[in-house]
């Protein structure tokens, strides 16, 4: 395990053994600003999920109310009369055969790949390349859509996608350690109501077993559910 730093280690100190509510934990996020640059706030959940089980993955996306304090690089996968919607509506590429190409020989600056429906018998062999950097465009977190100028804005504003890891459990960015209180504990509440709201049917028992909150570089605080 990697060696603390003592700052770390003395705002550890400064948390309570028992999970806090969510207001008094963003405002102890808030308050561990001891490094010299405005951190992300990442929530995760633990949920009472088998991720073996294909009908119990939790996978999707959200426009979180006040955004999360950064935008996106944007690509779409388009036939040739969307790329001009596409380009104006905030990609940075749009574009069919020579999209794919440059991706094939490396290109990877770019945070979320929008595909229309037509496109995807194209872009699927870009699976092993986009699936491990969690790029690959699915219906299920709206990557694939026919309404591709509204996806291109809500993800270049920040929409964030999320799929549970292996081990049940769902991160994200909900916002900078520099927001209001208010608008963090509004982000999260969001961020939790959705999840709820997109519980697998097959799931039994309790769905949300844990929650915490941290900033970037600061110790994760327990949130009580």
């Amino acid at each position: 395990m990697a060696k603390r730093s003592k700052r770390y280690r003395t705002e550890a100190e400064q948390l309570a053994k028992k999970a806090m509510s969510l207001a008094e934990a963003v405002e102890k996020v808030k308050s561990f600003d001891s490094v010299k640059f405005d951190q992300s706030v990442e929530c995760v959940l633990q949920l009472g999920i088998d991720p073996k089980q294909a009908d119990q993955l939790v996978r999707s996306s959200i426009s979180l109310p006040h955004g999360i304090g950064r935008s996106k690089k944007v690509v779409v996968f388009c036939e040739e009369q969307d790329i001009e919607t596409a380009k104006d509506a905030g990609a940075v590429e749009a574009g069919s055969d020579e999209l794919i190409k440059k991706i094939e020989q490396g290109w990877s600056d770019f945070d979320v790949a929008i595909a229309s429906a037509k496109m995807m018998s194209k872009v699927s062999k870009l699976g092993r390349i986009l699936g491990p950097q969690g790029k690959m465009p699915s219906p299920k977190n709206g990557t694939v859509t026919n309404n591709i100028a509204t996806a291109v804005t809500e993800f270049a504003a920040g929409k964030i996608e999320f799929r549970n890891d292996a081990g049940g459990n769902v991160h994200v960015v909900v916002g900078k350690q520099s927001f209001e209180a208010k608008k963090l504990v509004d982000n999260i509440d969001a961020f939790v109501s959705y999840i709820k709201k997109i519980k697998p049917a097959t799931v039994k028992g309790t769905f949300i077993k844990k929650m915490c909150i941290s900033a970037a570089m600061s110790p994760a605080i327990m949130v009580s559910i």
